[in-house]
């Protein structure tokens, strides 16, 4: 489909048609499709908490983005907001702040306690935060609002708790990636594969939450995927929890023209407006 706008020569669009008759008669891929189970967030951590701190490619992402940042800013009080297993939480009490986490996952917070001892750690939900109006001059929150419904409660709260003149920093999946498949899987007790609940907010969509909740823009960035050379093409189809499941490991070039050059992640830096403006 890119090809018919020129991005493409006529035989990259020869090759990806054959591609697909190829795969049409393939008969090991008839029945390879799986249903798969929507898991709403809650469930969907208490398995995810188990695996989550293994190396992920976004934590390779939203760390230096989110310190390039905090570094800068005094050390006070800071709030990781969907704190899970307490990997944001460590970093800043390590730059000095009284940090409060908070999460709905109660097996997340079991292990954010025990990584991150000197801090808060707090049950609760984005959109009802268990933190007092004006008690932070710092909200992190890195990937977690694309398993929220609605964005505008969520910033609502995070205005609500912030001190005036204070910042808010998230990282999240882009809306393009969420689009391209990147939603977490996770494997049922029961065997049964599942998808965590994830929703696709668009750029505009923050930006519209932030204002309305009294938020400004200091930056927006959105890192894209390197053009880098197509992966390794594969003979059998993988396993459908190995992420991203799907045709990419057969079909590596038309993968790689999908995703090369497209933003993998979407970084925000918010700051509520201080007491004298």
């Amino acid at each position: 489909m890119r090809s018919f706008a020129g991005e493409h020569d006529r035989a990259f669009v020869e090759a990806r048609l054959a591609e697909i008759r190829k795969f049409l008669d393939d008969d090991s891929l008839a029945e390879a499709a799986v249903e798969v189970a929507r898991v709403d967030t809650l469930e969907g951590y208490r398995i995810w908490s188990q695996t989550y701190d293994e190396p992920n490619a976004a934590f390779v992402l939203d760390e230096p983005f989110i310190s390039e940042i905090v570094d800068v800013l005094p050390a006070g009080d800071a709030l990781d907001a969907a704190c899970g297993t307490g990997r944001i939480a460590a970093y800043l009490a390590g730059r000095g702040h009284r940090v409060r986490g908070v999460d709905s996952s109660a097996d997340m917070l079991e292990r954010a306690r025990v990584r991150v001892p000197q801090a808060e750690f707090l049950q609760g939900d984005l959109t009802s935060l268990p933190v007092p109006d004006e008690s932070v001059d710092l909200v992190v929150c890195s990937l977690a609002l694309t398993h929220v419904p609605e964005l505008d409660p969520v910033l609502a709260e995070f205005a609500r708790v912030l001190r005036p003149g204070g910042q808010v920093v998230i990282a999240d999946v882009h809306p393009e990636g969420v689009a391209l498949g990147g939603v977490p899987s996770v494997r049922l007790p029961d065997g049964r594969p599942g998808r965590v609940a994830t929703y696709r907010h668009l750029v505009g969509d923050y930006v519209r939450a932030a204002l309305a909740a009294g938020l400004q823009v200091r930056r927006c960035e959105e890192p894209r995927h390197p053009a880098g050379e197509p992966g390794e093409r594969i003979d059998v189809l993988e396993p459908w929890d190995v992420w991203p499941w799907a045709l990419r490991g057969l079909a590596p070039e038309a993968a790689h023209a999908v995703i090369a050059g497209s933003p993998s992640m979407l970084f925000w830096h918010f700051q509520r407006q201080p007491a004298s403006q």
